[in-house]
């Protein structure tokens, strides 16, 4: 697909509530406040339950905020018309960490969805019946080493491949803003290493905005240039990926210290590749 002009993300003093939270429960978000420029590419880290996938959420317009405010290119979503609104949604693409992919449904039909905001009624349900694109399908698959799937049922797909899958739909959309939540853990580091790399490429060569929680700290320092850490729902540090230290790190994950077992920091420039176990 051609170029497109990537969104601006603007959060000010942000707090975001899970709507199913018990009476008393902290925010998932806290007083949250960072900018990303158009086409930015950023990682967001943090240990289990730090709040990556509800600020991924909150991005997406699926969570209001209960406070403060989030501004998409200069746009308060939840001040919008509902029509105003949905045409913002179609600018963005979320990629959960578990695909919504029908088990019944082809391959080729699942990536081609992500067309769905820009196709008519009538244009999406003749899709169904002969899929619209399926070369560009195809491609996108490719991209991911999943070219010989296109015509496969979802259902007979490895954990692994239905999350590529979902990245390749990534490639198909005509979003502005990628969202990707914990794309690689179903995938050996050979290839979660592969598909980040597809993933990113594809970004820059779009120009869109990028953000992507991962667990995969290493692959998040090598891969990106900036690094959100969060924890407790807060904004632990926001540095370029090079400033990440070690000793940092052991504090973000303090407590946390197995999920950092075997997440290696890059190498240095001098050397060659190291994986550095973490400890606190």
């Amino acid at each position: 697909m051609s170029a497109v002009a990537g969104l601006a993300l603007v959060l000010e003093a942000l707090a975001v509530q899970h709507p199913q939270a018990r009476e008393g429960a902290p925010a998932a978000l806290q007083d949250l406040s960072l900018h990303i420029r158009p086409g930015e590419h950023v990682a967001v880290i943090g240990p289990s339950g730090a709040g990556k996938t509800s600020l991924l959420h909150a991005l997406a317009c699926a969570l209001a905020p209960t406070h403060g405010r989030l501004l998409l290119d200069g746009q308060d979503p939840w001040a919008l018309s509902p029509s105003a609104l949905r045409e913002l949604r179609a600018r963005l693409f979320l990629a959960p960490q578990t695909p919504p992919l029908p088990p019944r449904q082809r391959v080729v039909t699942a990536v081609l969805a992500a067309r769905l905001p820009r196709m008519s009624l009538w244009a999406s349900l003749a899709s169904l019946v002969r899929p619209i694109g399926a070369p560009d399908a195809h491609a996108a698959l490719e991209r991911f080493d999943l070219g010989d799937k296109l015509w496969e049922r979802v259902d007979r797909l490895s954990g692994g491949e239905r999350q590529r899958v979902g990245l390749a739909r990534a490639l198909l959309s005509p979003a502005a803003l990628w969202l990707i939540d914990e794309p690689l853990s179903a995938l050996d580091p050979a290839r979660a290493s592969q598909a980040l790399r597809s993933i990113t490429d594809a970004a820059t060569e779009r120009g869109v905005t990028l953000v992507a929680s991962l667990h995969q700290v290493d692959l998040a320092l090598s891969s990106f240039p900036r690094i959100l850490g969060l924890r407790d729902g807060r904004l632990a540090f926001d540095l370029p990926a090079a400033e990440v230290d070690p000793e940092r790190l052991a504090r973000l994950y303090a407590s946390f210290e197995h999920e950092l077992q075997g997440a290696g920091l890059p190498a240095s420039p001098d050397g060659p590749p190291v994986r550095t176990v973490i400890r606190c």
